[in-house]
């Protein structure tokens, strides 16, 4: 589909251009619904990009975005928005953000993008078709949990339970792989998809920060599920689009170790 690939291409890099512009020269942010999660003026600078973008070459298409919420059109298509992916990264000063665009049929992404501009980082998937980065072919590692980094990120929450669930799986991460890592953000996701990670557990994401990391990981013969091991149905209906998900990411091999510790 060379148009919706040249669409979703321009988008990520007119977006990262935008976010590098200012990079490290401003620090402003408003708190959201919690003290993990902030917004920048950048956020909405970039989201505003992407929108005229898409809006233009797919005038028929739905859009939900992180900062904008669901425009239904009534379309097949969901072209599904994270403008600033790491934004409190992005406010310190840090170089783990990036953008994320996914493309989907019903609830299921078929094609998306990511692009890390401080590193000029594109990758791509499409489903059925692989995972890329830059137009080289990526794969996860399938070495040993043991012999591997992972990633762990967590949000603030008052739900006990939850979070000792998640940190018991940060223990075993700390005892069973080499080391543990975290962005919390999609530099994680890329990482493992690449192979640079063994596998990725976040505790608090939104469709918007795993649609196209579970299509890129997936392409790149990695697994996804949630905490406990059930596959990631996306919801996009009216009143879920802005549930939260648990994942773990990985080549299957560390996944089921993590799942079945």
């Amino acid at each position: 589909m060379p148009h919706l690939n040249e669409t979703l291409f321009k988008a990520l890099k007119a977006a990262g251009k935008i976010q590098m512009l200012v990079f490290g020269c401003q620090n402003s942010f408003e708190q959201k619904e919690s003290i993990s999660s902030i917004v920048t003026p950048v956020d909405h600078i970039s989201e505003k990009s992407i929108f005229e973008i898409i809006s233009n070459a797919c005038p028929g298409h739905n859009i939900l975005s992180e900062e904008c919420g669901f425009i239904n059109k009534g379309s097949d298509f969901t072209w599904v928005i994270d403008p600033l992916d790491g934004t409190s990264n992005y406010a310190a000063g840090l170089p783990w953000f990036g953008v994320l665009i996914a493309l989907l049929e019903g609830n299921i992404p078929f094609m998306g993008g990511a692009y890390i501009p401080s590193q000029k980082s594109l990758y791509f998937a499409e489903s059925k078709r692989g995972a890329f980065l830059n137009n080289r072919k990526i794969s996860v590692c399938n070495e040993p949990l043991e012999n591997q980094l992972t990633a762990f990120s967590t949000d603030a929450s008052p739900d006990e339970a939850y979070l000792d669930k998640g940190l018991s799986i940060f223990r075993f991460l700390v005892n069973n792989s080499r080391n543990v890592r975290s962005t919390n953000s999609l530099v994680d996701f890329m990482y493992t998809a690449e192979g640079k990670l063994g596998a990725t557990v976040n505790l608090f994401c939104k469709i918007w920060d795993i649609a196209f990391p579970c299509l890129l990981i997936e392409e790149a013969g990695g697994k996804i599920t949630d905490i406990k091991g059930n596959p990631i149905n996306f919801d996009i209906s009216p009143g879920s689009f802005n549930k939260d998900y648990s994942i773990i990411s990985g080549a299957e091999n560390c996944v089921d170790d993590i799942i079945n510790k």
